[in-house]
């Protein structure tokens, strides 16, 4: 079994369009969709019409959650994603599940418990850096992970991998479409991987347990940072072009 995990797309089409490229050179038996899709001065529309009918296993990432809340009070990535979508597309997001049970593959955005906080990395002011596994096994500490043997996440679009006691993995693909972002959730913070790539995650069970393989995959980034230029964003043009927060 071979699974290709795409994660925080963030409306950005032509890494979408790069990532699948790639996943289907590669192969796979399976693509699963991790969530926060569509919100950024992007694509959002667009890269609806494009998922949507390749019927993925997808969850709903913080950003699904936040852009269906009152329009008067969503932030600007939320609220771009929010006027550009179809009804039909906001019907999709509506209908997403947070968590998803694969046999024995957990997808979560964040981790089982929450789309907000991170499973495999731990804030420290002003950077993220790697979670300890005594803390990421307690993260995972929630019924639906109790018997996973590979548990799936995002939201950091940091790409992580951690082998815990037992032999379950926990993977972050990192984004496809944003590699750097700054938030002042919990408290202010940022994430970069330091290049543009688009970057996922393939995984496969070799001898009994998962085995990931964490890939960065190149794609016109410049069209992408001059459409959040357009937009009036130009720290999301800067994080494009560099991985990294202005």
């Amino acid at each position: 079994m071979r699974i290709a995990a795409l994660s925080d797309i963030h409306g950005n089409l032509p890494a979408l369009e790069a990532v699948l490229a790639d996943i289907e050179r590669r192969g796979c038996d399976l693509i699963v969709n991790l969530g926060d899709i569509v919100s950024g001065p992007l694509w959002p529309r667009e890269t609806l019409e494009r998922l949507i009918p390749l019927g993925l296993p997808t969850i709903a990432g913080n950003h699904e959650r936040q852009l269906l809340g009152d329009p008067a009070g969503l932030a600007s990535s939320d609220a771009h994603a929010r006027q550009a979508l179809a009804p039909d597309q906001l019907d999709w997001i509506r209908a997403l599940p947070p968590r998803l049970r694969l046999d024995d593959v957990l997808l979560c955005h964040g981790t089982p418990g929450s789309d907000l906080q991170y499973l495999l990395d731990d804030i420290a002011p002003p950077v993220l850096v790697a979670a300890s596994a005594h803390a990421v096994a307690a993260r995972l500490d929630h019924p639906e992970a109790a018997d996973a043997a590979l548990v799936l996440c995002g939201h950091s679009h940091t790409p992580r991998q951690l082998r815990l006691d037992g032999g379950r993995l926990a993977c972050n693909p990192g984004s496809v479409g944003l590699p750097a972002f700054d938030t002042g959730y919990p408290v202010r913070h940022q994430s970069g991987t330091g290049t543009p790539h688009a970057r996922y995650a393939l995984l496969e069970r070799r001898d009994g347990r998962w085995e990931a393989e964490l890939l960065g995959v190149e794609y016109d980034h410049e069209a992408a940072a001059r459409r959040a230029e357009t937009l009036g964003r130009p720290e999301w043009a800067h994080a494009l072009r560099t991985g990294a927060m202005p």
